[in-house]
């Protein structure tokens, strides 16, 4: 696979499904392309980058460390981002990402992003929306994933 980010594969994630095929190409030239062999770390809880990553191919898992111990909490497909709160806020990672198998994940640094705001506001806007939209998805999935918990605990409202 290329250095350069492929514009059609970018268009088809979470972060550019709201953009046009001329915006896709202006992101996606801003954009670094990462390839990671199996059990390759992308980044470490607590670590100090910023980047938001978008996984093209393969597979990453989102892991949570308590203690000594590590959990696979979540495993990202082909098409999600990861990296939102890190991206927007400046602020430590909260999860580590690993690849689960081989895997192209396409990169976009903070400034390379501002560096839209007066040429392409446009641009800037509707990823900002759309990264307040997996924001979103993730949180309604977490408290799903929550509910269904409870409901397994306490033995109410299903069949268990």
């Amino acid at each position: 696979m290329s250095n350069q980010a492929d514009y059609k594969l970018l268009c088809a994630s979470s972060l550019g499904e709201e953009l046009s095929e001329q915006e896709c190409k202006v992101l996606a030239g801003i954009m670094g392309v990462r390839q990671l062999d199996d059990g390759e770390l992308l980044v470490s809880e607590s670590g100090s980058d910023h980047t938001l990553f978008v996984l093209i191919d393969g597979h990453l898992d989102v892991i949570s460390k308590s203690g000594d111990r590590e959990e696979v909490v979540y495993t990202m497909l082909r098409g999600e981002c990861a990296g939102t709160r890190a991206f927007v806020d400046r602020t430590p990672r909260k999860a580590t990402l690993r690849a689960s198998e081989q895997a192209t994940v396409y990169t976009l640094e903070p400034d390379d992003f501002e560096s839209l705001l007066k040429s392409h506001p446009e641009i800037v806007y509707k990823v900002m929306r759309a990264l307040f939209r997996i924001t979103h998805i993730n949180l309604l999935r977490m408290n799903q994933e929550s509910q269904q918990l409870a409901n397994y605990i306490s033995k109410t409202r299903g069949r268990y």
